[in-house]
């Protein structure tokens, strides 16, 4: 009888993460090119990004109750395929409309592999679970580092935008692979019931808090997902500050949990929400070697903030579970998706001033990017009102307790602490 390999399924779990940060970073890297090649607008852009960023939280919000039914095998299945439809229709696009679909498909296999992931990992590691899902999800960030940087090499080479999508086929094989020939254990060692959940999601903090969350995602990944079109004529090349910043956030969030544990997370939150101000608003005005300064700020301020609102969640509002996990993960793609239109259209806006004072080409362009930034610095000053407001709120109070048993509880904290 086939054995459980957990050495070989934790492996192929990091793969999985790694192509979705992949697709993240290369679609931000190509934006450019399909603008030249299909003669869309940022706008249009915009779109385009939003179904990926619409999948994903379609996949994981529908994953917390999946999870259940289906076991994580075939999740990840589902992610596998819908990760090779998704590529190779991308690679095949003609124009607007097929790569709205095809982005949704890539989007629905990224929110798959987080939804299947982290309760694998929770199950198959119950004795060490927060330390090795934290190893896990250092591959998101770290996928970018990498689809970042393949991006830009294969694009100073002149080599076309299909081929960069190309490229990740070889790892969406490997741990489709992986995953197709490998038993999966029984979940056996995690709380697979919801229906106690579905009670604590009406509560008015955990509603704050996914309100806060849209912000949070919104100043991270919207940010990113545009640093080519926002940052391109700043004098500093866009994919190695996207490197640069998420190489950060990897090494930051590694040595997470000795922090997390030690701070109060609301303190966290509130000095994140300050310091990506600063970042962001400081990429606005600067040009030159002094981006890199300002994206390492960024970098500081946004480490933090995915892991630490799912770390929340799980500490102060442990009846709403796995499911609340999930939701609150979603409900941050889901604003991404929403609002990358709205940034798109902000760009576009942007070079109608720039050629309103007489401004033409770089000049244009980053005229256009730092008013971009300019907007997109006021998500993270609201969030310093919210977590100030918050910090004030929570002073003193104890962290509830779940009314599970203490293994439950503690799979509902660790896989927390993984999360994002």
């Amino acid at each position: 009888m086939m054995q459980i390999n957990r050495s070989r399924l934790f492996i192929a779990s990091c793969i999985a993460l790694a192509v979705t940060a992949m697709t993240f970073a290369i679609r931000a890297g190509i934006l450019g090119q399909l603008s030249d090649s299909y003669g869309l607008s940022d706008t249009e852009l915009g779109w385009i990004n939003a179904m990926a960023f619409a999948g994903f939280p379609v996949a994981t919000m529908l994953g917390g109750f999946l999870y259940n039914l289906m076991g994580a095998k075939k999740l990840l299945i589902v992610a596998f395929f819908c990760h090779l439809l998704g590529l190779i229709l991308t690679m095949a696009a003609d124009g607007f409309w097929l790569l709205i679909i095809s982005s949704f498909f890539i989007g629905f296999a990224n929110g798959s592999v987080e939804a299947g992931c982290n309760p694998l990992i929770a199950d198959m590691y119950h004795k060490n679970k927060t330390t090795m899902l934290n190893k896990f999800h250092v591959w998101f960030p770290g996928g970018i580092v990498i689809g970042a940087l393949i991006s830009k090499f294969m694009t100073d080479a002149s080599l076309g935008w299909e081929l960069q999508i190309a490229v990740m086929l070889l790892p969406t094989v490997i741990y489709g692979y992986l995953m197709l020939t490998q038993k999966f254990p029984e979940a056996e060692n995690i709380d697979n019931s919801t229906s106690h959940n579905i009670k604590a999601l009406a509560s008015p903090l955990f509603i704050f808090m996914v309100l806060c969350m849209t912000l949070t995602a919104t100043t991270e990944l919207g940010t990113q997902q545009w640093i080519e079109r926002i940052l391109g004529a700043s004098g500093a090349s866009p994919m190695i500050i996207m490197a640069m910043v998420t190489g950060l956030m990897a090494v930051g969030r590694y040595f997470a949990g000795p922090l997390v544990h030690t701070l109060n997370p609301v303190g966290i939150l509130l000095a994140s929400a300050i310091v990506s101000t600063l970042g962001i608003y400081t990429m606005s005005i600067a040009t030159g070697n002094m981006v890199y300064f300002a994206a390492i700020l960024f970098a500081l301020g946004v480490t933090y903030f995915w892991p630490t609102m799912i770390g929340f969640i799980a500490e102060y509002q442990p009846r709403t579970g796995a499911l609340g996990m999930s939701l609150i993960g979603g409900a941050g793609m889901f604003s991404v998706s929403m609002w990358n239109p709205v940034i798109g259209s902000w760009i576009d806006e942007g070079r109608v001033q720039a050629a309103s004072q007489n401004l033409v080409g770089p000049a244009a362009e980053l005229a256009a990017g730092q008013a971009t930034l300019s907007n997109l610095t006021l998500f993270p000053l609201v969030l310093i009102v919210a977590f100030g407001g918050l910090y004030i709120y929570m002073r003193n109070r104890p962290k509830p307790q779940s009314g599970h048993s203490e293994g439950e509880q503690s799979s509902n904290i660790d896989n927390a602490e993984g999360a994002a």
